[in-house]
């Protein structure tokens, strides 16, 4: 491809990019990650409406938050991750598909919030509270609730387990004439002129209209098309070890990597990985 070529491909991508970021909402991930990102007012008011405490205190915030503690298990990243004033941890995940909100992604997520928060010579009782949260575009239950609330029980003895975990669904579907219903009209919003919340119209339109704000927005937009196709040749590559086209040295020596971390990488996303010959 010549060089006009490629910047013709180029301006064009940017152009396709512009485009869709006028059509983006804060229910779409990307896009809230960068409403959040550097914005603890912000990712305070979401908690406060979906939790109910108009008191919570959001001390430290931070998007896409990578956790793995232990070698070979699955890693995932957080859309949001906050601690607030008494030491709870939330965590806040954007889900478009009712298959990314399984009850066992919830457990997954709240167990690695634990293995992350409990350090060696630490007693049991010392773990912090966590909230899990996802936002379903959708009414993932289909009873018109505002939100969903997942708490353990003593099914013998009816009462609560008392675990300090807490996984709450909030229908993004919903549209009550109270501050949760607003919040998730704003979250359906792709125009900052609509919103209920100043905080996140502000946010909106800096992200959509202000210079500095698109050239950030369209930046991710290019990274994540990037890490794209580098995901599609690390599965490539994976696929080929798994099959038994490739050894795991040809795999790693394909990758650049270390046999090792090839193999534990391989694992981490759910690929058997073959027994030597």
């Amino acid at each position: 491809m010549s060089t006009t070529e490629k910047r013709k491909t180029t301006d064009e991508q940017h152009q396709q990019d512009l485009e869709r970021l006028q059509k983006l909402r804060p229910i779409d991930d990307d896009f809230m990650r960068c409403l959040l990102r550097d914005n603890l007012p912000l990712a305070q008011l979401v908690l406060r409406i979906i939790t109910s405490k108009p008191d919570l205190v959001l001390t430290r915030c931070e998007t896409q938050k990578d956790l793995k503690r232990l070698a070979g298990s699955r890693s995932i990243c957080l859309d949001a991750h906050g601690i607030d004033s008494i030491g709870t941890h939330f965590n806040l995940e954007i889900q478009r598909e009712g298959t990314g909100a399984d009850p066992h992604r919830a457990r997954y997520h709240s167990s690695a919030l634990d293995i992350e928060n409990l350090h060696a010579g630490q007693e049991f009782d010392e773990l912090p509270e966590t909230c899990t949260i996802f936002i379903t575009e959708k009414d993932l239950y289909g009873t018109g609730a505002p939100m969903y609330t997942i708490e353990r029980m003593n099914l013998t003895t009816g009462k609560a387990f008392g675990d300090g975990e807490h996984i709450i669904y909030v229908n993004g579907e919903y549209r009550g004439d109270d501050d949760l219903g607003k919040l998730m009209h704003d979250f359906n919003c792709t125009d900052a002129e609509d919103m209920h919340f100043e905080l996140m119209a502000e946010r909106t339109e800096y992200l959509k209209k202000d210079p500095k704000g698109v050239r950030s927005m369209c930046q991710i937009m290019e990274d994540l098309r990037n890490e794209s196709l580098s995901q599609g040749r690390r599965e490539e590559v994976y696929s080929s070890v798994r099959d038994g086209d490739y050894s795991v040295e040809r795999g790693a020596e394909k990758l650049g990597q270390s046999v090792e971390v090839f193999v534990a990488q391989m694992q981490a996303e759910g690929y058997r990985v073959p027994e030597p010959v």
